[in-house]
């Protein structure tokens, strides 16, 4: 993979370093610490995101110039579940989008992109097809987003993605190759896929009151299970969506108890998940090993920029983390508010970053609004169909313009732009 390596990501349908090691050497940036290093991203990093290192300029006695956080971006990806038939015609167009499906038939044995455009559902809807597909097709807005606004891809600061997202955002990042990360999404479906048929298992969405009590809640529910003579019942949270939101995956009987006694656990709302396991529990303890064998083979870098944990939410920080993080996501839950708050966590009166959610649906967007107002103010979404690419290059086209008339009518009423958003 050395060579490949140093293979743009437009020529090579996204086979090289990602779309960051472009920007870097369009800035004409060195190499720095062992790997490419754009200086004005390592700037934005440390300015706008936090847990600042002193760099070189300081360690001589220099000081290096603090910037606005809305000069950095973040990055979005999505995960199993926002796929949908027709997802990625409005991405073809674009350099090097066909290259990338091209290349995926060849890694995944099938024509992924007819797939994706034409279905049928039911295939596309399965854990071993979706979670290819949301991959390439997140990937691929990500080469519309650097067609349209090239300046929102260098100046991205941190990616975080969901549950199989966050192979997006690694590949993005530079930390993994394009080929190799779908091989690896490729054996976690599939592995996936065959821990979820070994037992009737699911995943319930749940919003609670306050009052809710999400443990004991499971803890009911397994005790159900033992009674029914299940053994070795699962029942628990595998997904922190944002407050009083939660996703609670295992064994069918334990979901439907929940359901069934919805009122008692101060549940105001549940509804099963069309999913064919439970995911993110000990129930897929089975596709462990085949995800940690085929990232044994591959080689991963550290990322170019902050990329998020749904494990921890906490950053990676070297090759053998984002190794043991990625196997250790398959049984874990996925700490997605925790990461909202980590990734826009910030002192009081500090602006945000600008959003962009990249891929099929609006899921983190919706979420995100729930998890941070302000933040979810700076949002945008980088579709995949044809409507969506009309509407998104409108948006760019009349953005500066009516940024212009908010600013003089703030002006014009002695009132600051922000009360106006």
């Amino acid at each position: 993979m050395g060579s490949r390596a140093a293979t743009t990501w437009r020529l090579a349908g996204c086979s090289g370093r990602g779309v960051l090691r472009d920007a870097a050497r369009r800035r004409g940036s060195s190499l720095r610490g062992g790997g490419e290093r754009a200086a004005s991203l390592s700037e934005l990093l440390q300015s706008s995101v936090g847990d600042e290192e002193p760099g070189e300029g300081e360690a001589a006695g220099g000081r290096r110039e603090q910037r606005s956080p809305r000069e950095g971006t973040v990055l979005l990806f999505p995960g199993q579940g926002s796929q949908f038939v027709g997802m990625g015609r409005g991405l073809l167009r674009y350099p090097g989008v066909r290259d990338m499906y091209r290349l995926a038939e060849k890694v995944l044995g099938y024509d992924l992109l007819s797939l994706c455009l034409e279905g049928p559902r039911a295939e596309l809807d399965r854990t071993r097809h979706c979670q290819p597909a949301v991959f390439v097709a997140s990937l691929a807005a990500v080469e519309k987003l650097n067609h349209l606004q090239p300046k929102v891809v260098e100046s991205c600061v941190a990616a975080a993605g969901y549950s199989v997202g966050e192979f997006a955002a690694l590949v993005f990042a530079g930390a993994m190759d394009f080929a190799e990360a779908l091989c690896a999404v490729k054996v976690r479906a599939e592995a996936m896929q065959a821990a979820a048929e070994a037992v009737p298992s699911g995943m319930l969405s749940v919003i609670g009151r306050r009052e809710a009590n999400y443990k004991y809640a499971c803890l009911e529910a397994r005790r159900h299970c033992e009674s029914l003579g299940i053994d070795s019942p699962v029942c628990e949270v595998s997904n922190y969506l944002f407050p009083d939101s939660r996703v609670i995956a295992g064994h069918i009987q334990a979901l439907e108890f929940l359901q069934e006694n919805a009122s008692k656990f101060y549940f105001t709302r549940t509804k099963m998940l069309p999913v064919s396991g439970a995911f993110h529990t000990r129930l897929m303890e089975p596709a462990v090993e085949p995800l940690a064998e085929v990232l044994k083979s591959i080689e991963i870098q550290k990322p170019l920029i902050c990329v998020y944990s749904n494990v921890d939410s906490k950053k990676y920080m070297h090759s053998k983390h984002i190794q043991k993080l990625l196997v250790k996501q398959l049984v874990s839950p996925v700490l997605w508010e925790q990461t909202m708050h980590s990734i826009y966590q910030r002192k009081q009166g500090m602006e945000f970053p600008y959003t962009y959610e990249v891929g099929p649906g609006k899921q983190l967007g919706a979420v995100l609004r729930k998890c941070n107002l302000k933040a979810w103010r700076q949002y945008s979404h980088v579709g995949v169909t044809e409507e969506e690419e009309m509407f998104f290059t409108v948006c760019l086209g009349s953005a500066f313009f009516l940024a212009r008339i908010l600013h003089a009518v703030s002006l014009l009423f002695f009132f600051p732009l922000c009360i106006l958003n």
